[in-house]
């Protein structure tokens, strides 16, 4: 089968696109963009690989589902179109990088600025319908996702995953921790943020560990 998406993740994943699950999910999705509304637009499906090649992935934070309100989604967990709101997840995850590293954060929630520094913003289910969360979640999209996180755990090191919330933690065990580093905590929506998100220090200990490993540094302005 022929999916558009970044040569790198291609090669890594093209397994995937031809097994039975895969072209039973394309069918879905197919449909699904047909007869619905559904985000993100139909060639943003991919954004996350497209914007951050396989050999270029520093780190990974991990979300559930896109955004589900018109205009908010484009790929990349926790971020948003320019213009949009910035969601209350990502308010307190700029909280804790003022926080975390004494920087203010730009005002805008898109994201693609830490994706093009080599941060990975996966989405286990890529695509959902206009306000219903979770509705294209089971379809196949976590097997996929899934594959890719043990992928980079496979074949790259020195990779930093951020788990946030009990949903992102089940994925640790995709992740060989030997050669990589696993950081934990509460999701950062207002709900939980209080219960650990705030005070983490994730994004410090994620830029220390890339500098001990001779790597850039992330600029998570």
């Amino acid at each position: 089968m022929k999916v558009r998406i970044e040569e790198s993740w291609k090669k890594q994943l093209a397994e995937e696109f031809e097994k039975p699950y895969f072209l039973e999910l394309a069918d879905f999705v197919r449909n699904e963009y047909a007869t619905k509304q559904i985000f993100p637009p139909a060639k943003l499906i991919f954004n996350a690989f497209d914007s951050c090649p396989f050999d270029q992935v520093k780190i990974v934070i991990l979300g559930q589902d896109p955004y589900h309100g018109v205009g908010q989604a484009h790929g990349l967990c926790f971020s948003v179109n320019d213009g949009v709101v910035v969601p209350p997840s990502l308010q307190n995850i700029y909280k804790e990088i003022t926080s975390d590293l004494g920087i203010e954060t730009l005002p805008s929630g898109n994201l693609e600025r830490w994706a093009r520094q080599g941060v990975f913003l996966l989405n286990a289910t890529l695509t959902v319908r206009a306000n219903t969360a979770g509705s294209h979640q089971e379809k196949g999209w976590e097997r996929f996702t899934d594959e890719a996180i043990r992928k980079l755990s496979e074949e790259r090191e020195n990779i930093v995953f951020l788990l946030w919330g009990s949903y992102a933690q089940q994925k640790a065990a995709l992740i060989d921790s030997s050669k990589h580093l696993v950081l934990k905590t509460v999701h950062p929506s207002p709900l939980s943020a209080y219960r650990g998100f705030f005070g983490c220090k994730h994004f410090s200990q994620a830029n220390d560990y890339l500098r001990q490993n001779g790597l850039k540094e992330i600029n998570w302005q």
